[in-house]
């Protein structure tokens, strides 16, 4: 199993270690663990009824939030690019020591993307298409200002220490191979000077004969790899492997649903852990968090709110531990 190394590319750290949460105690990491959830305001969460009475901007939801978990992913950003003043706006909300985990751009990890998601200018300049675009279809010149402007945008996180990383997950038909493997490398050093993690949704790169040169390949370099668990049996299913490639090592769980391929995300992640499984799981993380600095876990199953509860007796767990 690779473990931390030096890390040759310079990705300079935020003033604050990722994850050294100073929240009160219901917003405290369990130890070295933080544990949150991969979203505060979808709709099923809202109509779930966690939210009490009377939280109900956007400024009371992340505050009521982050006084709770001391960690929070966001995957609003994987479907249009962050603006400065909305970054600026979650780190006025959060108290010191939160830390967000934002997922890059769909259009930079190889994905399709609305053209209609990419900023106006940039769309007029490609001529307004409509339809879906892949990076290929932008050119060098425009994706480079995609780039800058994804990093500009979480500058103010950053510059607070309360960006964690930048998680990169690649698509389904992104395989193990040299050439990806520089392909990840470019996208960790466009993320300077943010840590990003990385997530791979092909299972070539966790097979037996490839699993160890991949995470030798991410520890080489320092890259923290994104353990999951998901439903096993798909063409993007990866293998529930944990690994401390660096410093920071990332979990994200995604549950178990039999409707994982569904296009509906309340069907593909409507799952709630048992706690046996959250058992296992603690078991688990309180091994990895031996072997990793900082650990965050994020709860992906977000339907209603499946992912609150699940995470609240997680950290109860890890808490509990000898």
């Amino acid at each position: 199993m690779a473990t931390q190394t030096s890390l040759p590319i310079p990705v300079p750290r935020p003033p604050r270690r990722a994850g050294t949460a100073t929240a009160g105690a219901a917003g405290a990491p369990a130890g070295n663990v933080l544990v949150g959830t991969a979203s505060w305001t979808d709709r099923s969460l809202l109509d779930s009824g966690w939210y009490p009475d009377g939280v109900a901007t956007p400024a009371e939801r992340l505050a009521f939030y982050a006084a709770r978990f001391p960690l929070v992913e966001v995957d609003a950003t994987y479907y249009h690019p962050p603006s400065v003043r909305t970054a600026e706006a979650w780190r006025d909300r959060t108290p010191p020591g939160f830390t967000f985990n934002v997922k890059a751009f769909s259009l930079l990890t190889g994905h399709p993307t609305r053209a209609r998601s990419l900023h106006k200018d940039l769309r007029l300049r490609l001529g307004d298409p409509d339809g879906t675009l892949y990076l290929r279809d932008v050119g060098p010149e425009i994706a480079e200002e995609v780039w800058s402007r994804f990093r500009g945008a979480l500058a103010p996180l950053h510059e607070a220490g309360k960006l964690g990383a930048v998680l990169l997950q690649f698509p389904p038909w992104f395989p193990a191979g040299e050439g990806n493997r520089r392909r990840v490398l470019e996208c960790v050093r466009r993320c300077a000077p943010m840590r990003a993690c990385v997530e791979f949704r092909n299972r070539t790169w966790m097979e037996e004969g490839e699993r160890e040169r991949t995470l030798g390949f991410l520890a080489e370099h320092g890259v923290p790899y994104v353990g999951v668990d998901m439903p096993q049996g798909h063409p993007s299913s990866i293998p529930p492997v944990l690994a401390a490639t660096a410093d920071l090592a990332v979990v994200r769980f995604h549950g178990h649903s039999e409707k994982w391929t569904s296009k509906k995300i309340e069907e593909r992640f409507a799952y709630l852990y048992s706690e046996v499984e959250l058992e296992h799981w603690a078991a688990r993380l309180r091994e990895l968090s031996g072997r990793a600095g900082t650990v965050h876990v994020l709860m992906n199953n977000c339907c209603r709110d499946n992912a609150q509860r699940n995470a609240t007796r997680l950290t109860d767990l890890l808490r509990a531990s000898p």
